[in-house]
């Protein structure tokens, strides 16, 4: 049995092999159809021709966009259609973040055709076989007017994010739970970052079914982690955790380990420590550029728009003798900044030396490449469009981790400089919250995103209590505005994110700070314990009295003869801490004493 099992792997490897070299070659063959890129170019010609634009947005690693290329673009009657009827433009939605963030809703490959004033007329999601794809183009050519689109909205929105709507809000974020099978009630099971988060959040505070969520949902997650090269595939579907869909974004890489990270605080499972040390090993071997910088993506497909199960299956020797799935080798400085994040993070957690020279060399690189005279970040190399408020939101989050774990103050002052950069740049002039990118000169305006103002109003709130600096309470403020507005408490699925912001803005973090050398032995632990305690929402400071007064030095310390380690509240701190052990025992003790406090 063990021969015939070896003879049979040895065939599915050759055919595979075989495959890819035959569909590699055919990938490379000429597309019939002429696509511009994304410009004002395109919207100009769209006036003067009397035509629509057709957008094809795609994502590198999307297997259905691969299959979109071969086959729909392939046939005549769609290339015959296109270039008769439309200003066709085609987009990398990594490379161009103002898209992917406008349209992101719409799935990958997004098509949106748009007239030329910038009005959206018809969007879809996800591949389009041939023969369907040839009677929409023909029905848009015939009638090229707004589609009309149902709105799903809430009968309970008000004006305020009063009592009652909160009490709304925490139970649409329950019953969107899979009390079954964890994660969102959908058809795709991924981690949620922001339902996972509140439930933490919420947990730590002494809720026991939020408990229940977050760990049901993170141990069923595990499900997407690569058992042979680690690293999170991106989803699974038909309302289950093993119908995988095999595409590795840095995106999902950075959530899953940062969630992983501080749930093996909280909880100190073992399996959550395994799951964050797969990504982590994923990231290291994988996406991580020789020159400490990371990559973006890696494709779903070994073989082009072929699905690949199979080779998934397969171990790591079996893998490397087929081939590699293509990996996008841009270095963003969006991704560059999640991943260093999420390292962090880890590092904090785990103590784990190798996670922090990561990020650190990560954050180092992006620094001396991406970084723009007025202190905002580019993108990549060569940006097409910018600059966007991911790459410096990114950036500013991971320069605010690291200054939590390192205890070094010209983190803090990066990460200031970014995210003051961020209002000026992108922050909404009619209205609240912060646009995903500047204009860029097309008739499609800039948008505010869920996710991205989620991220603005937790950095901004955290800054303000590393500073104390009264603008960056106000530009988290303007993002909660955003959140808690009624068009975005209507939206399904986006609960926790409002809830989440004004749970952050409404209660000071856990502050936790160890005075003492840094070259002291008893200072460096009390510092590694402060870091591996639990909690999302955390203050960290360490202040070698050598450097001068704390940047926001709202709590007076008594000067003792040895470091000493305390826990603060509301401008309160306990006793001080001496030795790890008591300062563990005692950030413990009066964490279940503050859950005891909020049955």
């Amino acid at each position: 049995m063990t021969v015939m099992r070896a003879l049979h792997r040895r065939f599915i490897c050759g055919w595979l092999a075989l495959a890819l070299t035959l569909l590699t070659h055919a990938a490379h063959a000429a597309s019939p159809i002429v696509w511009q890129p994304w410009s004002n170019a395109a919207f100009e010609q769209a006036q003067a021709e009397g035509k629509p634009v057709f957008l094809y947005l795609e994502a590198v690693w999307c297997h259905w966009c691969h299959v979109m290329q071969d086959e729909t673009f392939g046939s005549e009657a769609v290339v015959s259609l296109l270039a008769e009827h439309f200003v066709v433009v085609r987009a990398d939605h990594d490379a161009q973040l103002a898209l992917a963030n406008r349209f992101r809703d719409y799935g990958w490959p997004a098509l949106i055709f748009l007239a030329a004033d910038g009005t959206e007329l018809v969007k879809r999601a996800g591949y389009i076989a041939p023969d369907d794809f040839v009677r929409l183009l023909t029905a848009i050519a015939e009638d090229p007017t707004p589609e009309r689109r149902s709105v799903r909205a809430s009968a309970r929105v008000g004006d305020a994010l009063n009592e009652a709507e909160f009490d709304r809000l925490l139970a649409t974020h329950i019953g969107d739970h899979d009390a079954q099978r964890g994660g969102l009630r959908l058809p795709q099971k991924f981690l949620d970052r922001a339902h996972v988060e509140y439930d933490m959040t919420r947990a730590l505070a002494g809720d026991p079914a939020a408990a229940r969520r977050a760990r049901q949902t993170l141990d069923a997650a595990t499900g997407l982690i690569d058992p042979a090269w680690g690293g999170v595939y991106q989803y699974s579907t038909g309302g289950r955790w093993d119908r995988l869909h095999f595409e590795k974004i840095m995106r999902s890489q950075a959530r899953y380990l940062r969630l992983y990270a501080l749930a093996y605080a909280q909880w100190g499972a073992p399996e959550y420590a395994a799951a964050a040390r797969d990504i982590q090993r994923y990231l290291l071997d994988f996406l991580r550029s020789p020159e400490g910088a990371f990559y973006v993506s890696q494709d779903a497909d070994v073989v082009r728009s072929q699905k690949a199960a199979a080779f998934f299956a397969l171990g790591d020797t079996a893998r490397r003798a087929i081939g590699m799935p293509r990996i996008d080798r841009n270095r963003y400085s969006d991704a560059n900044g999640q991943a260093a994040e999420a390292l962090a993070v880890w590092a904090a957690a785990s103590g784990e030396a190798d996670a922090l020279a990561a990020a650190e060399q990560a954050v180092r690189w992006t620094l001396g490449h991406r970084r723009r005279d007025d202190g905002s970040f580019a993108h990549g190399d060569h940006d097409i469009g910018g600059p966007y408020l991911s790459d410096s939101l990114e950036m500013a989050r991971a320069l605010l981790a690291l200054h939590a774990v390192t205890g070094q103050r010209d983190w803090l002052r990066e990460a200031t400089t970014t995210a003051d950069r961020l209002t000026p740049l992108f922050a909404a002039r009619d209205g609240p919250g912060f646009l995903t990118s500047v204009a860029d000169g097309t008739p499609v305006a800039p948008v505010a995103t869920i996710a991205e103002n989620l991220d603005a109003a937790l950095l901004f709130d955290q800054l303000h209590h590393y500073t104390g600096e009264a603008r960056h309470r106000d530009a988290a403020e303007r993002a909660l505005r955003f959140l808690a507005s009624p068009q975005v408490r209507a939206q399904r699925f986006e609960e926790s994110s409002v809830l989440l912001a004004d749970h952050a803005l409404s209660a000071p973090p856990l502050h936790l700070v160890v005075v003492g050398a840094k070259d002291d032995p008893a200072a460096v632990a009390l510092h590694r314990t402060a870091l591996a305690s639990p909690g999302i929402r955390r203050r960290i400071e360490w202040w070698d009295r050598r450097e001068g007064p704390l940047p926001n030095a709202d709590v007076a310390f008594p000067a003792f003869d040895r470091p000493a380690g305390y826990f603060c509240t509301a401008s309160r701190c306990s006793a001080p801490s001496f030795d790890a052990d008591q300062y563990r025992q005692r950030i413990e003790a009066l964490i279940a004493a503050q859950a005891a406090d909020n049955p």
